[in-house]
């Protein structure tokens, strides 16, 4: 199944456009796709054919990391139909902790097993910057010099980057003009690691051998790639901004033959997506002239009613004038388009005149399947839409995808281990504690540890749904699937068991509505396997009679929302439904304070998801809407 993505509704038109206008705003151009795997296919066949084509040994750049992954697997296909031969070609990576932990922690791990294991290359033509002993600095200093030297001239630099612009392990600040050399990781590089050592940053290295942003731009040609909306910033400002050192991407604008390779996702931020109508024509459906309308209310500062002729000529938008009549009938047109988007009545509400509400008044009550990734993104994501759909006396299930075992701090199990102990339900606190204490650094926890941590996350979970009346004996499905069950933060590959057990559950309910997980970032992340895997269920169960009369409604994580565009139904929140949610989200205690992976965000989630939703009620209004607490809003897939 293809990576998930929103279908295109309106945009620029393309077709026929010199690419000197479609990269009018870009000082690196990039080349947009419709997932990863599309871009590394273009990509694998542009490898191929240069070396095919070269008359000696290829020298070939790769990036480490999950990014190059469909890339490999591309090669490895063109490999097994015999298009290619990697014999003369040499490969040179990036850069590689030091001193090189074992084999499963490498920076290079999927480098060998994707790709070098799989194809005809000769093992002396791959080199990899490793070192797995300490050495004195002399040594070190020459081993780097040598490999500076075989590594500069690259034939093709295929290069991934960080949310931040990094290169390698060329963080904010590195030197233009560094060379191949040893690297200090600061934390916040070290904790991005992390989740290659179980989560354990005392167990991620302190230093690693990095190649110079110096030695990659001495590449004949470089093409950076980057998949997922988490990355949609970087892109935007390596892509379009101006060169900065704390973004050290952005410094290979300087490259004379350089390019991206991005997803439609990755690439959400570019001009040409944001704002295409200053690019080139465009096809105008009533979706997208909300979109052009809005992004025009934001650079006027004035609501949707107030905008004038001489706002939409002096930003760019004469064209939508000129197909779709005068400003004020655009203006009404999109006000009322927005503002039939809010529903209090998000299952539909019985025996309304429902021609301009969102959701159908019948069938009532609905049937619906809230699917949450882990066991609290319910409550976070769309809490206060879920209270008002059980309050509202629709029949709610909600299905948690995964365990979340993972996320449960070692002293939380203690914690209620000795609670339990102290209400006389027996004392295993010392035997938890061993088991504790065996876990190794870099190796999945004791699957008895795991059990302990998912059975907190249960109770919490149904904690929380009690708080506003649900049944959490009939109503909630704890679904275990089994690509997250590895004992670490590397999950495995989704697969059919994974499916079968959501179509099992699908089947039992029969749905009138489903509520997904809309977030678009990595594309390997939970949330994305979790959607995808539902969506897959859904395709495979496409001749059940009751998915006729089924809608998909994506919400989204705490860190995001979707922009009012694309908005198909925004739920108003008063304050005391946000008491509420925020009150459910409290009865995730394990994830309060102690979160073990909460990124950069120092924000507990509750915090994240009432900021987000309140920015949302005063997005909504100053576009001229009613002025609300907090909203959540909603895209409906179909």
């Amino acid at each position: 199944m293809k990576k998930f993505s929103l279908p295109k509704d309106g945009g620029l038109i393309e077709a026929g456009l010199p690419n000197g206008v479609k990269h009018t705003y870009e000082r690196i151009p990039a080349h947009i796709y419709a997932d990863e795997e599309d871009a590394s296919e273009r990509l694998a066949e542009k490898i191929v054919s240069a070396i095919n084509c070269s008359n000696g040994t290829y020298k070939l750049g790769l990036t480490t990391g999950s990014s190059p992954v469909a890339l490999y697997k591309s090669l490895v296909r063109r490999y097994n139909a015999g298009e290619v031969s990697f014999r003369n070609v040499e490969i040179f990576s990036i850069d590689e902790y030091y001193p090189a932990p074992a084999d499963h922690n490498s920076r290079n791990r999927r480098l060998y097993e994707e790709l070098v294991a799989k194809i005809d290359i000769k093992p002396e033509n791959v080199h990899v910057p490793k070192l797995t002993e300490l050495h004195d600095s002399s040594y070190v200093t020459e081993f780097c010099a040598r490999y500076d030297a075989m590594a500069s001239g690259l034939d093709l630099l295929i290069m991934g980057m960080g949310e931040k612009g990094q290169i390698g392990f060329n963080e904010s600040g590195a030197p233009e003009q560094g060379r191949t050399r040893t690297v200090l990781l600061p934390y916040g590089s070290r904790k991005r690691q992390a989740r290659n050592f179980a989560g354990n940053v005392n167990a991620t290295p302190h230093t690693a051998i990095a190649m110079g942003i110096s030695t990659m731009m001495t590449a004949k040609k470089i093409h950076l790639i980057a998949w997922g909306e988490d990355k949609a910033d970087v892109v935007r400002k390596v892509s379009e901004g101006k060169i900065d050192p704390l973004c050290p991407a952005s410094v290979l604008q300087k490259h004379d033959n350089i390019s991206l390779y991005v997803d439609e996702n990755s690439a959400s931020l570019l001009t040409r997506n944001v704002a295409p109508w200053l690019v080139g024509p465009c096809e105008w459906t009533p979706k997208f002239i909300r979109k052009a309308v809005v992004w025009l209310c934001e650079q006027v500062e004035k609501p949707i009613l107030k905008l004038t002729q001489a706002d939409y000529l002096a930003n760019g938008l004469g064209e939508l004038l000129e197909q779709f009549g005068t400003f004020s009938q655009i203006n009404i047109k999109v006000f009322n388009d927005l503002q039939h988007t809010i529903s209090g009545w998000p299952g539909g509400k019985p025996d309304a005149d429902d021609s301009t509400r969102p959701v159908p008044s019948s069938p009532f009550p609905k049937r619906v399947v809230i699917f949450s990734p882990h066991p609290d993104d319910d409550v976070i994501s769309m809490g206060g839409t879920f209270i008002r759909l059980v309050e509202q006396g629709h029949d709610v299930h909600v299905a948690y995808e995964t365990s979340g075992n993972v996320a449960v701090h070692d002293d939380v199990v203690l914690q209620h281990m000795d609670a339990a102990r102290e209400l006389g339900f027996g004392d295993r606190f010392e035997e938890v504690r061993n088991i504790i204490a065996s876990k190794k650094p870099g190796q999945p926890e004791p699957r008895a540890l795991l059990n302990l941590k998912g059975a907190i996350r249960r109770a919490e979970a149904k904690s929380a749904v009690r708080s506003f009346g649900l049944n959490d004996e009939t109503n909630t499905h704890f679904l275990n699937l089994p690509f997250y069950e590895t004992g670490g933060i590397k999950k495995g590959e989704r697969t059919q068991a994974d499916i079968d057990i959501i179509i099992s559950l699908l089947n039992k309910v029969q749905p009138h509505q489903i509520y997904l997980a809309g977030d678009l970032a990595d594309p390997h992340g939970t949330h994305r396997v979790c959607t995808e895997a539902v969506l897959e269920a859904l395709n495979q169960m496409k001749g059940e009679a009751w998915i006729n009369d089924c809608h998909v409604w994506l919400y989204r994580g705490a860190w995001m929302e979707w922009e009012l565009g694309k908005v198909d139904m925004a739920v108003p929140l008063s304050p005391d439904e946000v008491i509420k949610k925020r009150h459910a989200i409290y009865r995730h205690l394990s994830q309060k304070d102690i979160v073990p992976f909460p990124g950069e965000d120092p924000r507990e989630f509750w915090q994240r998801a009432e900021e987000r939703t309140s920015n949302t009620a005063y997005l909504y209004d100053k576009l001229g809407m009613a002025e609300y607490q907090a909203i959540e809003v909603f895209v409906k897939l179909f």
